[in-house]
């Protein structure tokens, strides 16, 4: 198996992403694909594919300014929705997309960041991340990128996340 990683540049990508996603019943809303597109050009987002012989096997961003408030106020860029389609699971390409955006921020970043769900379909993720050296931001967990007031009531769905960070030393600067 070999897995290539390339950004997204082009509207024919954008909609061979669309489709993939559409095949593998994950929606997002209709602007989606041309925005990230968009942001791609402008710089403020890139999106990295996961190819296996030319199919989409896995994709995520890195958001240069992220929403999440202890992301924005220390500028720490954030790996964001990433996905491997299940066939291609538990071959590395969690690990190959994420190691193409450390490389990356490295050259400019001495921290990256990234959210997780908590609840079970996200174990596979939030193990991957800890054995990759992300560890809590200690600000506790986040609904909608806002923090939870203890006694808080919030919904255990895909908008509660844990924020992690990455210190990025010298030596991952390739």
């Amino acid at each position: 198996m070999t897995i290539e990683i390339r950004q997204l540049q082009t509207e024919g990508q954008s909609e061979a992403w669309r489709a993939a996603f559409l095949r593998h019943a994950m929606y997002r809303p209709d602007d989606y694909y041309s925005r990230c597109l968009a942001e791609n050009r402008s710089g403020s987002r890139v999106t990295l594919f996961a190819l296996e012989e030319e199919e989409i096997a896995g994709c995520a961003h890195l958001l240069s300014h992220s929403e999440y408030g202890y992301f924005k106020e220390q500028g720490i860029p954030e790996i964001n929705d990433l996905n491997v389609f299940p066939a291609y699971r538990r071959r590395g390409i969690a690990n190959r997309l994420m190691e193409a955006f450390e490389r990356h921020v490295s050259q400019t970043n001495d921290k990256i960041g990234i959210g997780v769900g908590l609840y079970r379909d996200y174990g596979s993720a939030q193990r991957i991340y800890c054995r990759r050296g992300y560890l809590p931001d200690g600000y506790g967990v986040a609904y909608q990128q806002q923090p939870v007031v203890p006694g808080t009531m919030v919904r255990l769905d895909d908008d509660l996340n844990l924020y992690l960070v990455k210190a990025l030393r010298h030596d991952d600067r390739r």
